[in-house]
């Protein structure tokens, strides 16, 4: 719950900056559109920067004193490897700027490489304390960065051309570009990643100056299969942005630059379900590999699945139901005419999720090159669908490539985990509930074809959602009568010993 509900408060107050910066008078599309195709280049190279350490961590972590000596050697590998791949990034950032189609802005790369920079070197830090316990730190200094994210963003793009309009001889005004927006968002979340460098300082030089390179072997040959995992988890994931900016058959590149926008923004809607994700990655691992010490550890992963499955399927309904009141999530009305891949990018969230869920079994079997072939498999779906239909269909080519995608590898999981590490998941009963919420979708998509007024839309669809909420306590009450907190309100009263 703590490292659950701290990176879904994290995520949401991030989520907070969309309808600041769709807002036309703040970001123009096409600025939006260059952004988008950064941020989504930032976790391809994430991945190169970390290169797995952060599970290898929980993975070789046995005891307190062997868990000195693995975060020691991790620690020292990443700051090393952090100073190469900076340099290197900060050699070549004319070449990925022209790559990424912002080459009239290698400065943005710059930046760029900087932020992974510091990120990377608190990748260790952030684990640690998750493996130690210490939930109230990590979500300090989560929330604390995108605070200060979100307040330098605020400063650059509202109050900096404000004060230069006031006064253009002042310090600020004499300094301030309003066409270098882009560059302003990246700057404030390079100074939100070096104060939570600053933050987490105890933790990041807790390590020893001892490097065991026998110990740094066993990390590095466990954690590569999750380097080429991760690299093509990142197509499957982010990818999507900058094919659309290559292959899209727009006229002109100002053009291709607001389809990138547009699905950008789309994409935010599936926010519930992006941070449920989200959240469930930060706290099942550890918690996973804990478990797995216990008793009956299968138990317990398929009894998460079930309540992942559950809660996801409620909030694809929250999203799709009421998709008319969360589109003025994005403040400009251009981007809502891609509104159509919302529900598509729900579905392929939630198989996503799904699939996290499986995961566990080539981690703990210490197969992790069956995971990178898993998305290996993904990721040439997502590059194929996407190569061949993106000039005809635009964003709504990556909306099903990323369906496929992730459909597929949660099929692939299921079968190839239930051979090697069996769990008893209800998957007959939790392929009912996702078909379920997609004929309760279908129902209201019916009903809406009616158009009657939208306050009538919106209590149909509030009665779809109860019917779902209704069901789901009926059929698995009992499950949720062992649940902390809602439990009691599942649980029958008991009968007096006189009666």
């Amino acid at each position: 719950m703590w490292y659950g509900v701290s990176s879904i408060a994290a995520r949401f107050i991030s989520y907070l900056l969309t309808p600041y910066l769709t807002n036309p008078d703040v970001l123009k599309e096409t600025a939006y559109g260059e952004m988008s195709i950064i941020y989504a280049a930032i976790p391809f190279l994430n991945i190169i920067f970390t290169y797995g350490l952060e599970t290898a961590y929980f993975r070789f972590s046995k005891s307190k004193e062997h868990e000195k000596d693995v975060y020691s050697t991790a620690m020292l590998s990443l700051i090393g490897s952090t100073v190469l791949f900076t340099s290197v990034l900060l050699l070549f950032r004319q070449k990925l700027a022209t790559l990424l189609g912002v080459e009239h802005h290698p400065e943005y790369l710059t930046l760029t490489a900087f932020i992974i920079a510091a990120d990377a070197l608190t990748t260790l830090s952030f684990a640690k304390l998750r493996h130690e316990g210490r939930p109230r730190k990590f979500a300090m200094v989560r929330i604390a960065g995108i605070l200060i994210n979100i307040g330098f963003t605020v400063f650059f793009l509202s109050v900096c051309p404000k004060l230069q309009q006031k006064d253009p001889n002042s310090f600020i005004g004499a300094l301030y570009n309003r066409n270098f927006s882009v560059g302003y968002i990246l700057l404030a979340n390079l100074l939100a990643s070096l104060f939570a460098i600053l933050l987490l300082a105890k933790e990041f030089f807790s390590f020893r100056l001892r490097f065991n390179a026998k110990l740094w072997r066993e990390i590095i040959i466990y954690s590569s299969p999750l380097i080429l995992a991760g690299f093509a988890g990142m197509i499957n994931e982010t990818f999507d942005r900058i094919m659309l900016k290559w292959w899209s058959s727009e006229p002109t590149e100002k053009a291709a630059l607001i389809q990138v926008a547009t699905y950008s923004a789309c994409y935010k809607l599936s926010i519930l379900i992006t941070l449920s994700v989200q959240a469930f990655r930060m706290a099942a691992e550890p918690f996973f590999f804990s478990a797995s010490r216990g008793q009956e550890p299968q138990r317990i992963y398929a009894r998460v699945m079930k309540f992942f499955v559950i809660t996801v399927c409620f909030m694809f309904l929250a999203v799709v139901l009421f998709l008319d009141i969360w589109k003025h999530f994005i403040t400009n009305p251009v981007y809502w005419k891609g509104l159509g891949v919302v529900p598509i990018l729900l579905l392929a969230n939630m198989f996503l999720g799904i699939y996290y869920n499986l995961s566990i079994w080539y981690k703990l079997a210490n197969r992790t090159i069956a995971g990178a072939w898993i998305t290996l498999i993904g990721a040439a779906i997502t590059l194929v669908i996407n190569a061949l239909f993106i000039p005809r269909f635009g964003y709504y080519a990556c909306a099903w490539a990323t369906f496929s995608c992730y459909g597929s590898m949660m099929v692939v999981s299921f079968v190839w985990g239930q051979k090697v590490y069996r769990v008893p998941y209800a998957w007959k009963k939790l392929v009912a509930y996702l078909l379920i919420v997609l004929v309760l979708y279908g129902l209201y998509s019916l009903f809406a074809l009616l158009h009657l007024n939208e306050w009538v839309n919106r209590a149909f669809a509030a009665a779809l959602l109860f019917v779902w909420t209704w069901f789901i306590g009926l059929v698995e009450g009992k499950e949720f009568s062992r649940l902390p907190v809602i439990g009691r309100f599942y649980q029958k009263p008991q009968l007096s010993a006189e009666k």
